[in-house]
């Protein structure tokens, strides 16, 4: 080889070699963005200030009218005080709340209105790779199995409510011509709202939705780098309520026609028997249990993940409905309310009004369930809780944190 060529050989290497050592123009980083999945518990429901939704077909959903059917997107009831929005945290740049009041683990990976009263919506886990193109997922807070193909939040809710306001206006000699059929008039048991094999088939489902989710963020997530909170479920009513609310008129709600209890109960916002009062705890340890397994179980199955099991259960002591008096504005839950059809007004009474009418405004309910669909949710400040739970989780460095409120009200999570 001639010495030029060798010269000329040699240049090229060299320019080779230098251009190599030029570092490549840093792609810029996306925006940190902390994320909400699930149900109700998440999506804000009961804290008002609800945001428009985007459908199934691209199309924002703003409120739709009282009359709407309660398969609107807009009845995810997605709130720009959710405890997402509520939370302190470090180097998140946006918040995304993706959740959907009613949602079952179902929805995470197939449209809502793929199912029975499911909601117009696309699939959480399709919204969530959306979101993937645009941010850098550092936060993903999920609230997941209180509904699921085998019982429902707002079941279990409207079961003892309508059992009470029964028991209430009506003998045990009389029908109470509800829209879906006769009502029992006896409490809850903890059966009627969740048999163990429910629930045992419940965490099944919600593992399975669960399992989807981490596998889509590990594919998905710009830097690979995020935390998943799996948050549990409070309750919104007391172990009992507050002895004023025992009698009134002399009658408890052990025995048949107490008009004037049921109103003041209806009043305080928990119109309900004493006696189901522990089968509702007995559910919501029951979902605690549900979310404390999905998150023990994907812990093993995804032993490199950053997993943490926020459980909220003890979030709103001193502060349920009836728990420390009668005035639902002190409390950290909505109280049920319902309407006389869709009128858009709320009723804070039922003094005065008959059987009849009685059966016509809890019929109202389920024709037009956004009438009555905040009912027994964290309110605006019951979220901000739940905000200042979530801002302990995000930091936390347990697997497992616990948001406790003392009687000052005071909130730790440790």
């Amino acid at each position: 080889m001639s010495p030029r060529r060798i010269w000329a050989l040699a240049s090229g290497l060299l320019l080779v070699a230098a251009l190599a050592a030029i570092p490549a123009p840093a792609s810029a980083a996306l925006p940190t963005a902390a994320v909400a999945l699930g149900d109700s518990f998440i999506s804000g429901e009961g804290a008002g200030a609800y945001e428009p939704v985007v459908d199934v077909n691209g199309a924002s959903r703003g409120f739709p009218g009282w009359s709407a059917p309660n398969t609107d997107a807009y009845f995810c009831h997605r709130s720009a005080r959710a405890s997402l929005h509520r939370a302190d945290l470090a180097g998140i740049q946006a918040r995304i709340n993706l959740a959907c009041s009613g949602a079952q683990p179902q929805d995470l990976a197939q449209p809502s209105q793929d199912r029975p009263r499911g909601r117009a919506v696309a699939a959480q886990l399709d919204q969530l790779r959306a979101v993937a193109g645009a941010y850098d997922i550092d936060l993903v807070l999920i609230g997941l199995g209180s509904n699921n193909s085998r019982f429902t939040f707002g079941d279990a809710a409207s079961e003892c409510a309508n059992r009470f306001i029964a028991d209430a206006w009506t003998g045990w000699w009389e029908l109470w011509a509800y829209i879906n059929g006769p009502v029992e008039q006896e409490p809850c048991t903890a059966d009627d709202l969740a048999t163990a094999a429910q629930v045992t088939a419940a965490v099944a489902e919600t593992k399975a939705a669960v399992r989807e989710l981490l596998t889509t963020l590990d594919a998905v997530d710009a830097d690979g780098r995020h935390r998943v909170v799996f948050q549990d479920y409070t309750n919104p009513l007391p172990t009992d309520v507050v002895p004023a609310l025992y009698t009134e008129d002399d009658r408890a709600d052990d025995r048949d026609k107490f008009r004037a209890l049921g109103a003041e109960r209806y009043r305080a916002g928990c119109p309900v028997h004493r006696a189901s009062l522990p089968a509702g705890h007995a559910f919501s340890a029951a979902l605690g249990s549900l979310v404390s397994a999905v998150h023990a179980d994907m812990s093993a199955e995804f032993p490199a993940a950053d997993l943490v099991h926020l459980n909220v259960q003890r979030a709103f002591d001193g502060a349920r409905l009836c728990e420390s008096g009668a005035d639902p504005a002190a409390a950290l839950a909505t109280p049920i309310r319902l309407q006389d059809g869709p009128t858009g007004v709320f009723l804070t009474d039922l003094a005065g009004y008959d059987k009849i009418a009685v059966q016509r405004i809890a019929s109202s309910c389920v024709t037009y369930f956004q009438t009555c669909q905040e009912s027994w949710h964290p309110n605006a400040n019951g979220h901000a809780v739940l905000g200042h739970c979530l801002t302990g989780a995000a930091a936390a460095t347990a697997r497992t944190v616990t948001c406790t409120r003392s009687p000052d009200g005071q909130i730790t999570v440790r």
